[in-house]
Formats: structure tokens, C-alpha cells, sequence
């Protein structure tokens, strides 16, 4: 069985003094470093955001950052800019590994969309390239961790339980932002779709 360890997000952005910070988001790090060996394959996410994002609430007037609005592809959380392309909160955390990387994908780059998941943009259609790589790897099992677990640790296993995968969420390697009970709710719709969740 070929394994895959799928690294989401660890980005000075999320990690604490950043834009979008998620409390204790380097803690993972170390723990994340030390798993890469176990694994036929390692892939890392990058958020990726042109400047002016339809995602970020200073793109919308009168919006504030968390507040929701309906886009055409479904309900969007509007967030403070952030892994602005090019930027210093972009770049992965300096304390990840990110040598052993087989692949980077980069999500959330067309202005007009949001896009959570390793695997699709946030209309749920859109492919990364992801889901091919892995096939053409013949890999089938998938270890998730990273930032963050109520969105894009959630959404990207949600997709990958949707395509087939043997899909793990690893908890103690990840770290939740909880808007308003997101995590609960996140930790509840991955084990209704078949997720694994591992402390």
C-alpha cells in the first residue's frame, strides 16, 4: 500500500504573529518534520492569493474579517489578507521541512474563487492536479495534518474520502481556528464521510 503524508498550510500566515494566525500553529511543526520519513510520499499545500482576493473582507466595503456572504459557488467566510503571492507571510514557516516535498501545490489562486481543499477550488469542481498526481503514484492512503483543521484539513479530506482515498486526519499535528464551533462541526462532518480522526 502506497502512503502518502499530506502537509496543509503551515505558513507564517497561519502560524502565530501572522495574518490569519491559528494559536500554537508552529507547535506542529517538529511533529510533522519527524513523521516525513515514514512515508512513500510527501505533499505540501501553499495558500497562494493575488492581492485583492474575492475572499478577503477588504475586498468587500462594509465587510468586516469572519463575517459570511454568498458567492456563486456557495457561502464564503470573508477573511483578513493573507499568503499574499509573494509574501513573507506566504512562504512556508521556517521550521518546516520542506526538502523531502515530492510536490507543492499552490490552491487559491484565481481571484474569483476560494479554495480550501488540497484537491478541488471551493465550488467543489475545480481540480488541483492533485488527485492525478496521486493516481499516477498508485497511491492510496492519505495522512493529513497541518493548519487548519476545521477548514482546509477538513475540506481536504472530506474530497479525498469523496475520491477514494484511505484518508487519516492526524489531530495532535494539526490546529483548529474554531469560528463559532467550526471545529466540532468539522471533527463531526469527517467522521460521518469515513475519515479516520487520530489524536
Amino acid at each position: 500500500m502506497t502512503n502518502a503524508l499530506i502537509v496543509i498550510d503551515v505558513q507564517n500566515d497561519f502560524c502565530p504573529n501572522g495574518a490569519l494566525a491559528v494559536a500554537g500553529g508552529d507547535e506542529i511543526i517538529a511533529r510533522i518534520n519527524a513523521m516525513m520519513e515514514d512515508f512513500d510520499a510527501t505533499i505540501l499545500t501553499q495558500d497562494w492569493h493575488p492581492a485583492g482576493h474575492s475572499s478577503f473582507a477588504s475586498s468587500h466595503t462594509g465587510k468586516a474579517p469572519y463575517s459570511l456572504i454568498d458567492m456563486p459557488y456557495g457561502a464564503q467566510v470573508l477573511w483578513p489578507d493573507h499568503c499574499i503571492q509573494g509574501t513573507k507571510g506566504a512562504e512556508f514557516h521556517s521550521e518546516l521541512h520542506t526538502d523531502p516535498a515530492d510536490m507543492i501545490i499552490r490552491k487559491g489562486f484565481n481571484p474569483a474563487i476560494d479554495s480550501y481543499s488540497a484537491f478541488f477550488e471551493n465550488d467543489h469542481k475545480t481540480p488541483t492536479g492533485l488527485e492525478g498526481y496521486l493516481r499516477t503514484r498508485r497511491i492510496t492512503t492519505l495522512t493529513m495534518v497541518g493548519l487548519a483543521t476545521d477548514f482546509c484539513v477538513q475540506y481536504s479530506a472530506l474530497d479525498a474520502v469523496r475520491l477514494g482515498f484511505d484518508t487519516t486526519v492526524l489531530e495532535s499535528a494539526c490546529h483548529a481556528i474554531d469560528l463559532d464551533g467550526s471545529l466540532a462541526t468539522a471533527r463531526a462532518a469527517m467522521q460521518d464521510a469515513g475519515v479516520k480522526l487520530e489524536p
